[in-house]
């Protein structure tokens, strides 16, 4: 069976159905789901909140993966109806950059390459390239790659050969005026 519509074309008692009901349907999307919550404009905020609850009782482990997966609707779904200042965004996107490098630790995955940070998101509607799956690491990621600030630039950069290379040749021409000046100070 089907579901046959779009998520956001729901009414609440529909959502209720849905998500009860979710094994008899094929094409259920649990992120079109959770995005849908936050796009839906058939509920009010009331609705929108209690069924954020339902579905994050029925989708646990799948809603904590989408702060890997998709953080922005992560972070929408979390924050709905909420007001918050530019400190309480700040804070929440670094527990969730937190909560990223927890939970790739914790499944040992040998790369970084998930959901919205494997496409091609420039920010142009009119390019050819948008949402197109791309390579780890390559040109066309103009979202960038996921990374952290305990990340050593060795992990994730391709340039970092070129900086260690120069850093030694800069280290090398150095070392003889270090030693004159030894010399000369004893």
């Amino acid at each position: 069976m089907k579901v046959g519509r779009q998520f956001n074309t729901l009414t609440y008692g529909e959502y209720l159905h849905l998500i009860e009901n979710r094994k008899k349907f094929t094409d259920f999307n649990t992120l079109g789901l959770f995005r849908s919550i936050v796009e839906t404009t058939k509920l009010s905020l009331e609705e929108k909140l209690e069924l954020r609850k339902v579905a994050i009782a029925a989708f646990a482990k799948t809603f904590e993966f989408l702060q890997l997966k998709d953080p922005q609707t992560y972070f929408a779904v979390t924050t709905l109806g909420e007001s918050l200042t530019v400190a309480d965004k700040n804070q929440a996107w670094e527990d969730i950059r937190h909560n990223q490098q927890k939970i790739l630790e914790s499944k040992r995955l040998g790369h970084r390459n998930f959901g919205t940070y494997s496409k091609h998101l420039c920010g142009y509607d009119t390019c050819p390239l948008n949402g197109m799956m791309i390579r780890a690491g390559s040109l066309l990621a103009y979202g960038g790659e996921m990374h952290f600030h305990s990340d050593n630039s060795r992990d994730w950069s391709r340039w970092s050969k070129e900086l260690k290379a120069n850093r030694h040749k800069r280290d090398r021409k150095a070392e003889p005026q270090i030693i004159r000046q030894l010399l000369d100070s004893e």
